[in-house]
């Protein structure tokens, strides 16, 4: 597995990089052999802390988020590390769940099972007067996946996003899915 490590405005000792590297090499070696890479930034924090954000390449398509904060540079990692390791253990247990215990190495994710449930329930009426025309922050440009709707909830969770546009391997139509304010997830589908 390809592990970079990066300071932004702060030096990464030898030390820090060791540990990086041993800890998520053992991570990669527990869940999944076949991770592509991760890369670690390591950068200041307000009042004299550390901030530590991974980004973990597990395989195509499947890339999952990580970020701490503490006083001390290894401590802001292994916070980090944690959070990826427990997604990573998410992802692993529901994949096992759904293929009846088969292992993420011998199922593909085109074969894996649709059959979530899902529910939608109305949300909480807004209070404040949205702004008729918001500001555009940012645009980028990405690939949609194309996943089954049980898959595209478990890439938003993974992701740690409030939003995954996807292809339906099912229907071949764009469909969305969403976290709505109250935790629960949301389904778009098109009419046909």
């Amino acid at each position: 597995m390809d592990i970079r490590v990066a300071g932004h405005q702060v030096e990464t000792g030898q030390a820090f990089r060791v540990h990086v590297g041993e800890r998520l090499q053992a991570i990669a070696d527990t869940y999944f052999k076949r991770s592509i890479g991760a890369t670690v930034t390591l950068s200041p924090g307000p009042h004299d802390s550390f901030q530590c954000d991974i980004v973990m390449h597990v395989m195509q398509g499947l890339v999952l988020k990580g970020s701490n904060r503490a006083a001390v540079a290894n401590v802001a990692f292994d916070g980090a590390a944690d959070k990826i390791e427990k997604q990573l253990r998410r992802y692993m247990r529901r994949l096992k769940d759904k293929s009846g215990g088969a292992t993420l190495d011998a199922l593909p994710l085109a074969e894996v099972p649709d059959n979530a449930e899902y529910r939608v329930f109305e949300g909480v009426a807004e209070e404040a007067d949205a702004p008729d025309a918001p500001l555009t922050i940012a645009e980028t440009r990405v690939d949609i996946p194309e996943a089954s709707v049980s898959d595209a909830v478990m890439m938003l969770d993974l992701r740690n996003t409030t939003a995954l546009l996807f292809k339906n391997s099912r229907t071949g139509d764009l469909n969305m899915v969403y976290r709505r304010e109250d935790g629960n997830i949301g389904w778009v589908e098109p009419r046909a």
